[in-house]
């Protein structure tokens, strides 16, 4: 893509998720996510019905009696979007592929947190790490934020997105709210590398796929292409059996990642490319609330 055509679709971008996150999430995102991050303030002695979690177990030793940590909220929090960049992101049969409206969703997210004074960052992710980009506050950040989006090509094109959660549970040392976004395909499990990154952030995932993949449709003959391995096959679209069978694996699939997030206890929404991403991240904010 020319830099010129770059800056015309950063600027579009802009125009259309600034309104978004203005007018629509301003207060949703706040009462979602804000004073979720908590900082130590100070050290007093354990009182009857005090959490004993929160025991500070060195200075409870130096004086002989128990004290805890008090935490209070940080008014301002980090955001970390965690993005799958690997190739089936690649992919649309409606109006616009994955990863398009993965980019929209990101810079929805992005205008929602430098709203509310809160530092943004990304990861992007294949079955490596492909980028690093620190978070900090600004509409300067963010749109090179966007322009990255818009433009970044991956050295990869598969698919590991434990490697993308464990790299957020090692570089981000302070607590976090971090949005996946991915298609979820993966042939490995994550479950356990969600589950730690949980514990130590607040975790929120965000599925985007196209209907195609939910469901064929009945056309014949079609060929399809794994968009991470290059393997082409043809398939028969007409057979009954066969979209019956492709429909099954998705809805197992389905199960299987929601058993994921429910076990990890994260929130997550799912949103099809050809519908309204407003919608399902109101709702998402909802059942935060």
């Amino acid at each position: 893509m020319e830099t010129a055509d770059i800056l015309k679709k950063v600027r579009q971008i802009e125009i259309k998720t600034k309104g978004l996150s203005s007018n629509i999430f301003a207060g949703q995102y706040h009462s979602a996510f804000k004073g979720r991050g908590m900082a130590f303030s100070e050290v007093r002695e354990y009182q009857f019905g005090d959490d004993i979690r929160d025991i500070d177990w060195n200075v409870t030793a130096r004086f002989n009696k128990p004290y805890i940590k008090v935490f209070e909220e940080e008014r301002e929090l980090t955001v970390m979007l965690l993005v799958d960049v690997s190739g089936s992101l690649e992919f649309g049969t409606t109006t616009q592929f994955k990863k398009d409206m993965v980019t929209e969703i990101a810079a929805t997210l992005a205008f929602s947190a430098i709203q509310n004074n809160d530092k943004i960052g990304v990861i992007f992710f294949s079955d490596r790490i492909e980028k690093f980009i620190p978070p900090k506050k600004g509409r300067k950040h963010i749109l090179y934020i966007i322009r990255e989006l818009i433009d970044f090509k991956a050295e990869s094109r598969r698919t590991n997105i434990k490697i993308g959660i464990e790299y957020l549970t090692n570089v981000m040392k302070r607590r976090c709210t971090a949005f996946i976004l991915s298609d979820f395909i993966d042939q490995e499990s994550f479950k356990n590398a969600l589950t730690i990154a949980n514990r130590k952030h607040d975790v929120v995932a965000i599925q985007v796929y196209d209907r195609r993949v939910a469901e064929l449709p009945s056309i014949g003959l079609m060929k399809i292409v794994d968009a991470e391995t290059g393997y082409e096959q043809w398939i028969d679209t007409s057979s009954k059996a066969l979209r019956r069978a492709h429909h099954d694996w998705w809805v197992k699939k389905q199960t299987e990642l929601n058993e994921t997030f429910t076990k990890s206890n994260v929130d997550s929404v799912s949103v099809r490319t050809d519908q309204d991403y407003v919608k399902a991240l109101l709702n998402l904010f909802a059942k935060r609330n």
